[in-house]
């Protein structure tokens, strides 16, 4: 694991930085594909884990969530938007209409999984804030530390092209993000904190506060 603050890790994976899962304090963030839970629970098992949380319910954060939950017997935690689909297991018909998330849902989409405690902004986790940011999923939240300035903010925006896999920053793609206009909203809330370590779902951890503030700034209203 890679540390980027205090009590705040990176895990690994491959491709590096295609499908990031973090470890919050004692929190496990984000569970990418259904392939996924060995590679996570190897790297966890020394750590002490009491729960899992998803910024959002999508296929490559949720995949391998009720593995995660059921082996360790850790409660599930999800923003209120997001806890129809990551209950029913039908994450499909909240995306919008693409071949691609009709290939991705049967490749990656992970079991259901009840969810134990429902998320609202303002609530804590490991120390940090939870912040609503809907758009890219319906119940879409982010982390952020006060203390430090941390952010783990999910997909409201990538630091990698998912086309080529180099980095940078990005808009998810519209295909992937059924609101694009509102996930603009939520990433305008986010700059608005000023955040000095930036960790998202897709794409390498960024230290450089002002550059995100600068993207955010020249998005479409």
């Amino acid at each position: 694991m890679k540390r980027l603050a205090d009590g705040v890790y990176l895990l690994r994976g491959f491709p590096p930085n295609a499908i990031n899962v973090y470890l919050m304090g004692d929190v496990v963030v984000d569970a990418a594909t259904k392939y996924a839970p060995k590679r996570i629970l190897r790297q966890v098992r020394e750590h002490r884990v009491t729960a899992h949380a998803l910024t959002h319910a999508h296929p490559d954060h949720q995949g391998a969530s009720k593995a995660l939950c059921d082996t360790l017997g850790i409660p599930l935690l999800c923003g209120e938007g997001d806890v129809e689909a990551m209950e029913s297991g039908d994450i499909r018909s909240r995306q919008p209409d693409h071949w691609l998330n009709r290939i991705i849902d049967r490749a990656w989409t992970g079991p259901a999984h009840e969810v134990d405690r429902v998320l609202h902004e303002g609530d804590e986790v490991a120390g940090c804030r939870v912040i609503e940011v809907p758009g890219h999923s319906a119940g879409h939240v982010a982390y952020f530390r006060e203390a430090d300035r941390v952010l783990i903010l999910g997909d409201v925006l990538n630091n990698q092209d998912l086309r080529t896999g180099l980095p940078g920053l990005h808009e998810p793609p519209a295909a992937f993000t059924p609101d694009p206009a509102r996930n603009r909203e939520s990433a305008r809330k986010l700059a608005a904190l000023e955040p000095k370590v930036i960790a998202f779902g897709h794409g390498p951890p960024l230290h450089d506060g002002k550059k995100f503030a600068d993207f955010v700034a020249k998005l479409p209203a």
